[in-house]
C-alpha cells in the first residue's frame, strides 16, 4: 500500500522574511522584483497570506502588485511592504526543513525549494501517517519557526491537491477508498496540468468539476485535447505516480532576471545569459554536484511571449565552458529568424541545469 505525503512550506519566502525580522508580522508583504513605484518590470515570487487577500499572488506582475497595494491604502487597508528576495537564506531553511523531513522518511522527493514528496508507505497505515506528519509540522514550526501544509494520499497527484486545502498549516488525509469523493466537486483546474487554455476548452463544454470531467469517454478527450486528453482522463479519475523519483530527477538549478529595459543589443544578450549561466554554475558547484546533463534556457520576449529550449547530453557536463557552451548554442536560436523572425528585444532570459550527479 502507497502512502505518499507532499509537504509544503507556506508562503515560503514571505514566512521566512517574518520569522527573521518581527516587525513585519502580521504585515501584507511581497517578496519579489523592485515595483518602483508601479514601474517595475520583474513579478511576485510570494505573497503572504495578509497581501493574498489584496488579491496578489505568485507570478504576477510587480507593478500590477503595487497598484493592488495603493488600492487598498486608498481604501484604509496597510500598504504593502516589497521585500528583496535573499535567496541564499530561502535554501538554508529549505535544507534544514528537509533534514526534518528525513528524520521521518525513507524516500524523499525534492519538488521544489518550498516542497516535497515523502514516502512514508513503510508505517503501514495511513493513521500512522497522520501522527508522523503532525510531528513533522510541529518540529519545523519549534526548530525554524516555520509553518507547512501536508496532504496525504495513495499518489503524489492526490497528495498534492490535498495539501492546497486548509492552509495554512493544513493536514488534509484522502484514503483511497475516499479518492473518487474528494475530486468528484473539485473544478477540473485544480487537477495538475490544467491551465487556463485546457480549462476554457473543457468550459465550453460545460465541464467544470472532475465529476463533469467523468462524463466524457477517454476517446473523446483524446479527440479533443490530443495525447494530453488521456493523461486527464486518469487524472480525473486519481490515478498518479505512486513511485517518488530520486535526487537526479527531482532536483534542479537555475537563475532568471528581468532586465530594467528590453535588451534589443546581440551583444548585451549574450553578455547576460553569459553571466547568469556563471551565476548556475556557481551555485551548482556549491551544492556538491559533480556533473550535469540537461541545460534549460528561457527567454521572454518584450511582449511577453515566453519560450524555452533545452538540451540534454549523452555525456556528463561537469565544466563552467559546458555549461555556458550549451546556453550560448540554445541563444543562438532565438536571435535569429528560427525563433525572433521580427527581431524582438528581449525582457527576461533563465538559465537552469538538470540531471545532477
Amino acid at each position: 500500500m502507497a502512502i505518499i505525503t507532499h509537504i509544503d512550506l507556506d508562503a515560503f519566502f514571505a514566512s521566512v522574511e517574518e520569522r527573521d525580522t518581527p516587525a513585519l508580522k502580521g504585515s501584507p508583504i511581497v517578496v519579489g522584483a523592485d515595483p518602483k513605484g508601479g514601474e517595475g518590470r520583474g513579478v511576485v515570487s510570494t505573497a503572504n497570506y495578509v497581501a493574498r487577500a489584496y488579491g496578489i499572488h505568485s507570478g504576477m506582475p510587480i507593478s500590477r502588485a503595487w497598484k493592488l497595494s495603493e488600492e487598498a491604502k486608498r481604501g484604509g487597508k496597510p500598504r504593502v511592504i516589497f521585500v528583496t528576495p535573499q535567496f541564499s537564506k530561502y535554501e538554508k531553511a529549505s535544507r534544514h526543513v528537509l533534514e526534518i523531513i528525513g528524520q521521518y522518511a525513507g524516500k524523499i522527493e525534492v519538488a521544489g525549494i518550498d516542497e516535497a514528496y515523502a514516502d512514508l508507505s513503510s508505517l503501514g497505515s495511513y493513521k500512522k501517517a497522520e501522527a508522523v506528519s503532525r510531528k513533522i509540522q510541529k518540529e519545523v514550526s519549534t526548530k525554524e519557526k516555520l509553518t507547512v501544509s501536508i496532504g496525504i494520499g495513495p499518489n503524489k497527484m492526490i497528495a498534492k491537491i490535498a495539501s492546497g486545502f486548509k492552509k495554512p498549516r493544513g493536514l488534509t488525509v484522502v484514503l483511497p477508498e475516499n479518492v473518487q469523493d474528494f475530486l468528484a466537486p473539485l473544478s477540473v483546474r485544480e487537477l495538475p496540468g490544467v491551465g487556463p487554455k485546457t480549462g476554457e476548452v473543457l468550459l465550453q463544454k460545460n465541464i467544470k468539476t472532475v465529476s463533469d470531467l467523468w462524463k466524457i469517454e477517454r476517446k473523446d478527450l483524446v479527440r479533443r485535447l490530443g495525447k494530453w486528453g488521456n493523461g486527464l482522463y486518469e487524472k480525473a479519475r486519481g490515478v498518479g505516480e505512486e513511485v517518488l523519483s530520486g535526487p537526479e530527477e527531482a532536483k534542479s538549478i537555475g537563475a532568471q532576471e528581468t532586465f530594467d529595459k528590453d535588451i534589443s543589443s546581440m551583444r548585451t544578450i549574450f553578455a547576460e545569459t553569459k553571466r547568469i549561466a556563471k551565476d548556475v554554475f556557481d551555485r551548482f558547484q556549491k551544492e556538491g554536484f559533480a556533473s550535469f546533463r540537461t541545460v534549460v534556457l528561457t527567454i521572454r520576449f518584450a511582449d511577453f511571449e515566453t519560450k524555452t529550449r533545452s538540451q540534454t547530453s549523452r555525456v556528463a557536463l561537469q565544466t563552467h565552458r559546458d555549461l555556458e557552451t550549451a546556453v550560448l548554442h540554445l541563444l543562438m536560436a532565438f536571435l535569429d529568424s528560427r525563433e525572433n523572425p521580427y527581431k524582438k528585444a528581449v525582457r527576461l532570459i533563465g538559465v537552469r541545469v538538470e540531471k545532477f550527479i
